[in-house]
């Protein structure tokens, strides 16, 4: 199936494209992975004045959603800029709050949805993103969710920008969560994902046409051709999937979408570093902050055999 976007979205990615370039978000992210958080609070806001966060926000909490399709739209974007912060977990949260009380959803849903405040959503048993930054933590257990009073300390990550905090235990309880707010997460995931490996591609491309070996660019050899062709084609297949979960909103659409998204993306990050050899692997060269982030997504919110099987019991559901 073949999803072409209309001109109201493509202009929506195309200013999120500027707006995200103009921002020069490389140092964003090493900012960002420093505890620095001051220019990626800025970016925050203009991400959100672009109406970024509100496309997950129901109109009646001041927001213009719910819009899953311009999100994946959206987050595509996000990802090829390998921007910052708790992204998926403000769009997680926006979900959960849907469902939360009346009183709680009008105090905390307009700000989320404006940007004033940055907020995280973690699983029982998992790591918060960014908990050190977000004024609302938000923990996600077996049947409840929970206002929570604070954070840890940080830890190290696979990659430096996401920064993991565990929640403090306690807290307002919340209403019941539902199974869609999982489906957010995924679907954003996806969506940030195949922006990441898009951008790992157009790099590499750029990166073997400018390298030479044998007098002439590494990029006319056809054991390069092939590998990004692999790469090229794995990410084409999993766009269709991200915009189909993003029209069906179906559990086992987003998963399958998150599986093929992320793993093209890890698939690309791998090509990437084969082709641009040692350069790729130094923290200094631009390459690292999307590898890294490649494989920090494929686990996140759901590893690929979780999402997999997630996606095998739907069918035989259907049967």
């Amino acid at each position: 199936m073949r999803f072409l976007l209309d001109a109201e979205q493509r202009a929506f990615a195309a200013s999120l494209d500027a707006l995200l370039t103009a921002a020069d978000t490389p140092v964003v992210i090493r900012d960002w992975s420093r505890g620095d958080h001051a220019s990626g609070r800025a970016l925050w806001s203009r991400v959100a004045d672009a109406g970024v966060f509100a496309l997950a926000v129901p109109e009646a909490y001041e927001g213009l959603g719910p819009r899953p399709v311009e999100l994946a739209v959206a987050f595509v974007e996000l990802g090829r800029h390998a921007v910052p912060g708790p992204l998926v977990e403000t769009v997680t949260a926006a979900a959960l709050l849907t469902e939360a009380d009346p009183g709680t959803a009008e105090r905390l849903l307009p700000a989320l949805a404006s940007g004033e405040r940055m907020v995280t959503v973690a699983p029982e048993g998992a790591y918060a993103l960014d908990g050190d930054a977000a004024a609302v933590r938000i923990s996600w257990e077996p049947g409840r969710i929970r206002l929570s009073p604070g954070h840890g300390p940080v830890r190290p990550s696979l990659d430096p920008a996401r920064r993991l905090t565990p929640l403090l235990p306690g807290g307002d309880l919340l209403r019941l969560p539902t199974d869609e707010a999982l489906t957010w997460a995924r679907l954003a995931i996806a969506a940030q994902a195949l922006g990441v490996g898009l951008a790992l591609l157009d790099r590499t491309v750029g990166y073997v046409k400018q390298r030479t070996q044998f007098g002439v660019p590494v990029g006319s050899f056809q054991a390069v051709k092939h590998r990004l062709a692999d790469a090229k084609i794995a990410l084409e297949f999993a766009r269709p999937l991200v915009f189909g979960a993003a029209l069906t909103m179906e559990p086992a659409d987003a998963a399958a979408a998150k599986a093929a998204a992320c793993e093209a993306a890890y698939t690309t990050a791998r090509t990437a570093l084969q082709l641009h050899g040692a350069i790729g692997y130094t923290a200094e060269y631009g390459l690292s902050l999307w590898l890294a982030k490649a494989r920090a997504l494929r686990t996140a919110w759901g590893a690929p055999e979780e999402c997999r099987a997630l996606v095998v019991s739907a069918g035989d559901r259907r049967r």
